[in-house]
């Protein structure tokens, strides 16, 4: 038994590491970075491996939860650095200002962020996202859809901004 369940294990990740890193990478635009994520995520799929009824869905949103606290790292990183450079520094590179559209999707709330992630950048099916969610496939789209328009009015708003 604990035999056939390293070799399921091993072909699991044998068959999805890559794009699941892969994946990582585009979204935290790292590779260390990508690689230890999508190793957790599989460190997580491990330790609960006998009640994970769906191990692609599981790693994909262990994953995507993963890259959040990462973002979010990164932003508190961001504002302590801001907090010490001097205001006239912070002049001096406007561009800073400019908006990226991983930004816009990390400042997303959760419930329309994590289709997102699943469906545009895992490339996981509206059926699919719709199951890993636990929410029904019409509420999927609209959820995609809201997060279409919020991110439309931000880049909107920013390009409108630039001088």
């Amino acid at each position: 038994m604990k035999r056939s369940r390293e070799k399921a294990a091993s072909e699991l990740f044998a068959a999805l590491y890559p794009r699941l890193a892969g994946w990582c990478r585009r979204l935290v635009d790292d590779d260390e970075t990508a690689h230890e994520i999508a190793s957790e995520a599989f460190t997580r799929l491990w330790a609960r491996w006998t009640s994970v009824a769906e191990p692609r869905g599981f790693l994909y949103v262990t994953a995507a939860n993963l890259v959040r606290d990462h973002w979010r790292k990164l932003e508190r990183e961001r504002r302590a650095m801001h907090r010490v450079t001097s205001e006239a520094a912070v002049r001096a590179h406007p561009e800073q200002a400019d908006p990226s559209v991983r930004l816009l999707v990390q400042s997303l709330p959760e419930r329309l962020r994590v289709p997102i992630l699943l469906h545009y950048y895992a490339d996981m099916p509206i059926r699919e996202v719709s199951v890993l969610t636990g929410r029904k496939e019409g509420t999927v789209k609209a959820d995609l859809h809201a997060a279409r328009e919020l991110l439309r009015v931000h880049l909107r708003r920013s390009l409108d901004h630039t001088p």
